[in-house]
């Protein structure tokens, strides 16, 4: 029950901003709720959202990815370039870059576990890594996606796409591998900590190893489900999804510094993001004024996180205190009725 009102503590304010903000597109911008802008917001919050659990399993364990847009943009330029509008070849062409970007997580994940390169350093030379691969590719140049893809991502029931479905199937795995299976608790107490891991017998740098991996494999379904949903991605169609993905891992409560982290609240912080991004796109403010706010947004979500540690630190150092003291008392009291 202590556990099940912790985690709630944590996921609350990203559950309730989004009420919020779903209340304020209701009062002030209604039509931001309009089917045409929901038509935007289900299939980008879709890929936000599997982008950014990608990004948790790699905070989970106390790292930082910053080859999101390299790995979604090259996704993107491979399946669209490769076919070149032929639907026969696209099965090929995800069979490849999945391939390419499973190796490319599995190479960071080593450099950072068995060299003990920083992940920050780590990530950012992979994305220089697969944005050069991407330029070679596309030379820049767009290539329009075909027509099994389009259609495919184009499929909706009841007017939701298949694509916000497939999220949410996504982010149910991975909420329940975290939290119902050994494996995944194992995965979360080798993220808190090296030393209590190794201690529990946990081979950590394995499922250190797998947070990149996982990423990385997320990062592709990501990227291919954008290609499908924008008809002429560009090369570098996954910068957009850096700091957002950052931002819905922090505003949904998973701790900067590993271990613990909930998939559902981290997918509720992509959603809130997107329609926060479709609420100022309703007010007609520029695209600069959506990055600030989502930066903004992310300053907030870290904030926030920073507030509860020292508040959670502050009230255990109370209730020591205030154990120890009744602990001497009742000493005390046991002293005389025994004299």
């Amino acid at each position: 029950m202590r556990e099940l009102v912790n985690r709630w503590g944590k996921s609350s304010a990203i559950v309730v901003a989004t009420v919020l903000l779903v209340l304020a597109d209701v009062i002030f911008e209604p039509s931001a709720l309009h089917k045409g802008a929901l038509a935007y917001v289900w299939p980008f919050s879709a890929v936000l959202i599997i982008a950014a659990l990608g990004q948790t399993l790699v905070i989970q364990q106390r790292g930082i990815d910053l080859s999101i847009p390299g790995y979604m943009s090259l996704t993107v330029i491979v399946v669209t370039h490769m076919p070149n509008g032929n639907s026969s070849k696209l099965f090929q062409a995800i069979v490849l870059i999945f391939v390419i970007n499973i190796l490319a997580g599995l190479f960071s994940g080593f450099m950072v576990t068995k060299v003990g390169m920083s992940s920050i350093v780590q990530t950012l030379g992979m994305n220089a890594i697969l944005y050069g691969i991407d330029i070679a590719i596309s030379h820049g140049t767009p290539t329009q996606t075909t027509t099994a893809l389009q259609d495919f991502t184009a499929k909706s029931f009841h007017s939701i796409p298949i694509t916000f479905f497939i999220a949410l199937v996504i982010t149910a795995i991975v909420a329940f591998v975290m939290k119902k299976t050994i494996a995944g608790r194992r995965f979360e107490a080798s993220g808190a900590s090296d030393a209590a891991g190794v201690a529990a017998g946990i081979r950590t740098d394995r499922f250190q190893i797998s947070a990149y991996v996982g990423a990385a494999i997320l990062y592709t379904i990501a990227g291919i489900l954008l290609a499908g949903i924008v008809s002429q991605p560009d090369a570098f169609s996954g910068d957009a999804y850096l700091l957002s993905s950052v931002a819905a891992v922090v505003l949904g409560g998973t701790s900067l510094l590993g271990g613990s982290g909930s998939a559902v609240a981290t997918a509720v912080g992509a959603f809130f993001l997107i329609m926060l991004q479709q609420f100022i796109l309703a007010t007609g403010a520029s695209a600069a004024v959506q990055d600030v706010v989502e930066a903004t947004a992310l300053a907030v979500g870290v904030g926030i996180y920073g507030f509860r540690s020292q508040s959670a630190l502050l009230i255990g150092n109370i209730r020591q205190r205030m154990n120890s003291r009744s602990s001497k008392k009742s000493g005390s009291t046991s002293r005389v009725e025994v004299s």
